[in-house]
Parts: C-alpha cells; structure tokens; sequence
C-alpha cells in the first residue's frame, strides 16, 4: 500500500507504465502542479473527466491536446482547495499500455465543504509512458449528492 497526504493506494503496485503515468497525474493534481500535470500527458493527448456530456464538456467530445487540458484544469481542478485519493484496485495487465483504476476522490473547496466521488479512471500510454487518453467513469449526480457544507 502506497500511502502519501493525498493519496492512498490500496491497489496492486505492480510495475506496469500506465499505472505509474497514473500515479504522477494523481500526485501533480494533489501538489497542484499543472505544469507536472501536463507532462504526465501527450501533446496530442485526450481527456474525459467524466465521459459523456458534462458542466465540464458540453458536447462530451473530450479536452483535446495540452490547451484542452489545461482549459479542463482550470474548470475543474484549480477552484479545488484539496484532493485525496483512495485507489482500492487496479487492473493493469503485462504487455498491455491500458489500465483502469477504481476508487475514490475527495474534494474540498476553499469554503470547507466536500464532496466525495466514486470512479473508474482509465489510463492508455504510449510507448514513452506518456497518457494518450483518460477517461473517467463517474456519475455528477452521484457525488453531488455526497455534498457537505461548511
């Protein structure tokens, strides 16, 4: 188990390259660290956080390239006061650039309030460990409800 302030890993550690991209992107998005951020991604890299329509993505066609990716982080991460991670599994087979990891995200906002999310995060790498698609499978209805004031 990998344990930091912000992140909890629970999950199988097995050395793989996508779960190791995985962990850099958890770990920048909890220093919030964009520019860490961006490197963990391709250039021509696509993110969906959640997938599908959302407040964050209109048309659910994904934040494309590190403009878009950056665009996302500060829609989504920026206003964020503090993340906290738990990741209870992941799946990331031998020879593969994929995996998809399960868990959960805490979020807190400058005000004190929070919110808890339950998901799947899917990361695809490619030859260089650099993530070419993530996709995040989480309902926005759900964690609002998870909503706690101040």
């Amino acid at each position: 188990m990998i344990t930091s302030d912000a992140i909890t890993w629970n999950a199988p550690d097995a050395p793989h390259p996508a779960r190791a991209a995985s962990q850099r992107s958890y770990s920048a998005v909890a220093r919030g660290d964009l520019a860490e951020w961006l490197t963990v991604y391709a250039e021509d890299a696509v993110l969906e956080d959640p997938v599908g329509p959302s407040m964050f993505d209109s048309e659910g066609r994904g934040h494309r390239g590190h403009d878009g990716i950056r665009a996302f982080w500060e829609a989504a991460i920026a206003p964020i006061a503090t993340f906290e991670f738990e990741i209870n599994d992941s799946f990331a087979n031998p020879g593969s650039n994929t995996c998809a990891n399960v868990g959960r995200i805490r979020t807190a906002f400058p005000d004190g309030s929070h919110t808890t999310t339950d998901l799947v995060m899917v990361y695809v790498v490619d030859d260089d460990g650099r993530v070419t698609s993530m996709k995040a499978f989480w309902e926005p209805e759900r964690t609002m409800a998870t909503f706690t004031p101040a």
